[in-house]
């Protein structure tokens, strides 16, 4: 009885694990990734229709989008390296610039040469089987797209100064697969990476 008590203890224990628990954001790393760096892209060479050396505030009441953090400090960097201050608040502004966001999210094709994934009923209840992917090559592209725009008013009489076209960028991630097992063309950066030079630059 002791023996094969023993063995069942040992057993137990041997089979005992530890877990840890991970929070899931609602966008990948990656998609961060693309949506941030469309929105850098949409706002290289933003200018306004003021002179420079103008106070700008820079209003972001009816800028709503789920990375509307991340763009707005994008804009009002641009708005610094184009030559126009930042007010604190709109009494020390002499100019407003209210922004709103077209897009700021994610789009995905997927080109399969072969036979996608598909799921197919199986009864008359409609409960499916998934049928995974039988394919040659794939091709997968998912592209940040952001697109902004704008007007400009007199921060003191309301008048209106002009307007900002929409501002477009994009940013793709291609990968590849072949024969469902060999894959290229991920990117990946790694932490620490930058371009080549200086970690800062100047306005």
């Amino acid at each position: 009885m002791r023996a094969p008590l023993a063995i069942g203890l040992m057993a137990l224990t041997l089979a005992a694990c530890a877990s840890t628990t991970e929070t899931n954001p609602g966008r990948t790393a990656t998609e961060q990734l693309l949506v941030a760096r469309a929105t850098d892209a949409a706002v290289d060479g933003l200018r306004l229709p003021v002179p420079p050396g103008t106070r700008v505030f820079v209003d972001d009441t009816y800028f709503r989008a789920e990375s509307a953090p991340y763009a707005v400090s994008a804009i009002r960097g641009a708005v610094l390296q184009a030559g126009y201050p930042l007010a604190r608040t709109r009494d020390d502004a002499d100019a407003i610039f209210e922004i709103r966001a077209g897009a700021l999210s994610l789009e995905q094709m997927r080109r399969v040469f072969g036979i996608p994934a598909v799921r197919l009923p199986i009864n008359d209840t409609f409960n499916v089987v998934s049928v995974p992917e039988l394919s040659v090559y794939s091709r997968r592209d998912r592209v940040g797209v952001a697109e902004f725009s704008g007007f400009v008013y007199d921060a003191k009489t309301g008048q209106a100064l002009g307007a900002i076209v929409p501002m477009t960028g994009q940013f793709r991630i291609r990968s590849h697969q072949m024969l469902m097992i060999f894959a290229w063309g991920q990117q990946r950066l790694d932490p620490g990476d930058r371009e080549p030079g200086d970690s800062w630059f100047q306005f």
